[in-house]
């Protein structure tokens, strides 16, 4: 199973939270960490992934892909 995204972004801009307000919250000092995150350049650690989700107001299970069978 992989992290949709794709999904994570548009939540994100839902919730009209900037890159660099999330990169913040989950404890980067700029957003440029985060943008790397949303774009795939950068793996998302367990405890980021939980935070992003609190922060999105969604469980991490949300922030799957679905699969399709």
């Amino acid at each position: 199973m992989r992290v949709d995204l794709e999904k994570m972004k548009r939540l994100r801009k839902e919730k009209k939270i900037s890159q660099t307000e999330l990169a913040k919250k989950i404890g980067y000092k700029t957003g440029v960490g985060y943008h790397y995150i949303e774009t795939g350049k950068r793996k998302i650690r367990a405890e980021t992934l939980a935070k992003i989700a609190e922060i999105l107001g969604v469980s991490v299970e949300d922030l799957y892909e679905k699969e399709v069978s």
